[in-house]
């Protein structure tokens, strides 16, 4: 019998599309959905298979050679689908939807029809790219400059945010060219993380979003005001998700006296979490950082356990600067959420994989390729 995290790969390899009307060869399906309105719809987008192919192939040497040439066709079949959401004009940015010609709003009924739901490409999207892609120092270079193109302050300032951060030269979500500045602590994370990756010198505006993520953790605002500090990933188990792969990772210089404080926060999240989804999500935050945790049994979790998690959403009025609509936006009612079970049995795998590396006695033994 293989172990969990061999059979988690298997479930997420079966869950990639061969190629349908709604789904490309390579695309692993995802849905749209507000609860609360009765809404629900298959979303084409590159967000989840691009971030599946990013986890698995961070748990990759974790894994036999069986998973890990599953692990290696899983990447390249997201991979060959990135032309399609590549910036309309050709440039290395991507977008949450394919560009040529706009598919934003998918297999819906409404939304499609409206340019005010049209979205530019983005900093989460393209970091995603970037990172299962090898791509070139020029490419790396132009990147720089271009998210400097569309941080806060150098055409545009931001506006819906605390006021001591008005003034932080930190990267936008978005790389459109009259689009709104937003910071996401999340969406920051993960950019930055891309950089750090592949070595790229720091800048002001590097400088800038670490200081943003920093402050958001030392005043615990991504506790108490998640969406205001990440529209896109507004609750703190995704944020402490986000920001503690960064710290884990590269542990950069400015948040490292914030890295305590973190890891007691988590700790006390996961003590009080009651969805299976966001203890994998916390203990995994946790185990990144040496701590070792109670056993979650994830080989037992199924679909059911999945249901009512979300791991990004749009929040529908977040584009709107003005006050007043700005204070409606946090309303679940103007909510858009965005679910991936092939995601969530990633959540497990990548779960399984750390679990296993804190065992005293190293990782649980592999099954030998069939």
């Amino acid at each position: 019998m293989k172990p969990p995290l061999e059979k988690f790969i298997d479930r997420i390899e079966a869950l990639q599309s061969t190629g349908n009307a709604l789904f490309p060869k390579g695309i692993f399906p995802a849905q749209r959905s507000n609860p609360i309105i009765g809404y629900r719809r298959p979303d084409t987008t590159m967000f989840f298979s691009a971030i599946i192919a990013f986890t698995l192939q961070s748990i990759r040497k974790y894994c036999n050679a069986e998973s890990q040439s599953q692990i290696d066709l899983i990447r390249a079949s997201v991979t060959a689908n990135y032309p399609d959401f590549q910036n309309k004009d050709g440039l290395k940015t991507y977008n949450f939807w394919k560009t040529k010609p706009s598919r934003h709003f998918p297999n819906g009924r409404w939304f499609h029809r409206f340019e005010h739901f049209r979205i530019p490409d983005d900093i989460d999207d393209t970091a995603f790219a970037y990172l299962t892609t090898n791509p070139s120092e020029k490419e790396l270079i132009w990147l720089k400059e271009k998210l400097a193109l569309h941080a806060n302050g150098t055409k545009l300032w931001i506006r819906n945010t605390y006021p001591e951060y008005k003034t932080l030269r930190a990267y936008s979500t978005w790389f459109g060219k009259n689009m709104y500045v937003e910071f996401d602590v999340s969406v920051l994370s993960n950019m930055l993380y891309c950089i750090l990756h592949h070595k790229l010198p720091l800048n002001v505006h590097d400088e800038a979003s670490f200081e943003y993520i920093r402050s958001v953790i030392e005043t615990r605002r991504y506790i108490n005001a998640p969406f205001r500090c990440a529209h896109q990933y507004p609750r703190t188990p995704l944020i402490v998700y986000h920001v503690s792969r960064l710290i884990a990772a590269f542990d950069p210089p400015v948040l490292q006296g914030v890295k305590e404080q973190l890891i007691g926060d988590t700790e006390n999240l996961l003590k009080n979490t009651r969805s299976r989804m966001d203890q994998v999500l916390l203990a995994s935050s946790l185990m990144r950082f040496g701590v070792i945790t109670d056993r979650i049994p994830v080989e037992t979790l199924t679909e059911k356990d999945f249901k009512g998690f979300y791991f990004f959403i749009a929040g529908l009025l977040t584009a709107y600067e003005n006050p007043t609509l700005y204070k409606l936006s946090v309303n679940p009612l103007v909510h858009m959420h965005w679910t991936c079970e092939a995601h969530c049995w990633t959540l497990l795998a990548e779960y399984e994989a750390l679990w296993n590396q804190q065992r005293p006695n190293g990782a649980l033994p592999l099954s030998k390729p069939s």
